[in-house]
């Protein structure tokens, strides 16, 4: 609806808006920084005011992001799947991801790190699994594997199992890896990762009295 200007009126709710009034009715809203640069009496085209409204389109699409971000770190496709289920347009989406971008906000390779490393520290994860959680928020496999190669899966997996150990405190050694095995290999551990982290942890309870007195022989498989 192109016409004057007759009304610049912040918003009750949110004093960083404007409503703009068009010919004594309600036309759009408006940030403020950019209602600044209009003024009563005004006549705008068509055109102006799509231009307008595509203006505020971003900067309502980048405050959401700003909060949706206020949580934790995010990949660029978790911000741009956000965005999307707020009706945001697809061309203001890629103005706001460049926007955050450029200001190093969204960074998908901090961010696969942020992840391994949050993971590492509170919930270990191995290779596998982790390599699919960041697929899932659409982390490219290229910035996955740099992120994964910084990592010691080895020692990931001795303190994903080390903090389960407790629960099998009594138990022969056919149950203790059997039990744990399942375990790391849920977490996505490789056999071999595995292995070698219940070897270094019954060895531990050999080493400190704790294992059962099973006859067990460490260095033959019986149960293999």
């Amino acid at each position: 609806m192109a016409g004057r200007i007759t009304g610049l009126v912040a918003q009750k709710k949110n004093r960083e808006r404007v409503n703009v009034y068009i010919e004594g009715e309600f036309a759009f809203g408006l940030a403020m920084i950019e209602a600044l640069k209009l003024h009563k009496g005004q006549v705008l085209s068509a055109e102006d005011i799509a231009r307008l409204k595509a203006l505020d389109e971003v900067e309502v699409a980048h405050e959401q992001a700003l909060n949706f971000l206020s949580f934790r770190p995010r990949s660029a496709s978790e911000v741009r799947q956000n965005l999307a289920t707020k009706q945001v347009s697809e061309a203001a989406i890629d103005l706001v991801i460049e926007r955050l971008q450029a200001a190093g906000l969204v960074n998908d390779g901090e961010f696969a790190r942020f992840w391994v490393d949050n993971r590492q520290q509170f919930n270990p994860r191995g290779a596998r699994a982790l390599r699919q959680e960041l697929s899932r928020k659409g982390v490219p496999d290229e910035v996955i594997r740099e992120a994964l190669d910084e990592t010691d899966e080895t020692e990931s997996a001795y303190r994903a199992a080390s903090q389960r150990a407790g629960r099998y405190a009594g138990v022969d050694r056919a149950t203790f890896y059997k039990k744990l095995g399942d375990f790391l290999m849920r977490r996505g551990y490789s056999y071999p990762t595995a292995r070698e982290a219940l070897d270094r942890l019954w060895q531990e309870r050999l080493d400190s009295s704790e294992a059962p007195e099973d006859g067990y022989d460490p260095n033959i498989d019986n149960d293999e």
